[in-house]
């Protein structure tokens, strides 16, 4: 079942760089851990970068970073709008079905860890880890025509999912401009995390969460809804920050993801997830010491994910959120940062389950 020019002089720029915390860095590559980690659809969100939550730096040493992320998927959407379960059914988006599945909604919660050793002005390396808490609730696939019955509440079906999602390590590099604002990210993902489905024959495979109660009591959730995908794939990125004025900096990074190995690579049992991209820029407003204002504009395409396994039709996406935070520094070597995130452009294939908002708190500690 289915479930991202008024420049101050050189000296300036040197200084603020200089004097910004490693965790820019760190949050730029936690970034990378959510699509892996959270795609309970195509496009739910897991898309803010908070590598601009507290700035960027050469600093060398280790930093600890982590942040919970909260993700409400509950609305059905389809397009550009909203869709309700007679779409989902009567135009199925998988016609040779017959019918779709109607999705209630998905709960996400992540807690992501990172640690980051730099090495010196130039080289860093950062070990991500995130533990994936999920509940998932759908009315099973319905054959038209759609009738109220087939989304009564004795036709819902529930599973809760909890572990360890896919660990990623990841080099950067920053030694390209004698500022250091000018980086590139490299590395690649791995499949620790619990992943599997049911196969062609309906037997499962790998180690799947399956539903708990309901009509699809112990069948296996989708496999885009465990904790991993199964798959390694190798990542690539950069980032550029630059401040504009006084109290203003701006920042815009990228990144690309790709699986090159899949575990679940059996006919009638296979699963590559989809490859996404993601492109976040924005402004920091740092008239304060002790808080720093902020807004991001986070973009995120990603392709249909491919396979027996996969749910190939409801999968892909592009989607766009204006993301306002704030970061504060509690001591030297500590700084908070909150951010929420407001969906402001979507377009989904097929019907997929898509948040009202996201909301990620976080710690950094630089030790």
């Amino acid at each position: 079942m289915s479930s991202a020019t008024c420049s101050p002089p050189l000296h300036a720029i040197q200084a603020r760089v200089i004097s910004r915390p490693l965790a820019a860095i760190s949050g730029l590559l936690i970034l990378s851990a959510f699509p892996s980690a959270a795609f309970a659809c195509a496009t739910c969100g897991c898309t803010l970068s908070t590598d601009a939550a507290t700035g960027y730096s050469t600093a060398s040493g280790w930093r600890i970073n982590v942040d919970y992320t909260f993700i409400d998927q509950n609305e059905l959407r389809h397009g550009s709008g909203k869709a309700s379960p007679e779409q989902v059914v009567n135009d199925p988006s998988a016609p040779v079905l017959g019918g779709g599945e109607i999705e209630r909604g998905t709960i996400n919660r992540y807690i992501n860890v990172s640690a980051t050793y730099r090495f010196n002005a130039d080289w860093g390396i950062t070990f991500l880890l995130p533990y994936v808490i999920r509940d998932h609730s759908t009315y099973g696939t319905q054959l038209a025509p759609y009738t109220p019955s087939e989304t009564s509440p004795n036709q819902i079906s529930d599973a809760h999912v909890s572990g360890f999602g896919d660990g990623k390590i990841l080099a950067s590099y920053q030694g390209f401009l004698p500022t250091h604002n000018l980086g590139l990210q490299f590395g690649i993902k791995l499949p620790t995390g619990n992943y599997g489905g049911e196969d062609i024959n309906g037997d499962l495979v790998g180690h799947p969460v399956t539903f708990k109660s309901g009509p699809g009591f112990g069948q296996s959730l989708d496999t885009s809804l465990q904790t991993g995908t199964g798959s390694t794939d190798l990542i690539v990125g950069g980032y550029y920050f630059q401040p504009v004025s006084q109290n203003f900096d701006a920042f815009v990074n990228g990144q690309f993801q790709a699986a090159v190995k899949e575990n679940l690579d059996q006919n009638g049992a296979d699963f590559r997830p989809g490859n996404t991209t993601t492109i976040s820029f924005g402004v920091r407003y740092e008239a304060h010491a002790n808080w720093v204002p902020q807004l991001q504009i986070n973009w995120l395409h990603k392709m249909a994910d491919q396979g027996f396994l996969a749910d190939h039709p409801d999968t892909e996406g592009t989607v766009a959120y204006l993301s306002p935070g704030i970061s504060g520094s509690l001591s030297k070597n500590l700084q908070l940062y909150a951010f929420v995130q407001v969906p402001i452009y979507s377009h989904l294939q097929g019907y997929q389950l898509f948040p009202g908002w996201t909301g990620t708190i976080g710690v950094s500690m630089k030790l």
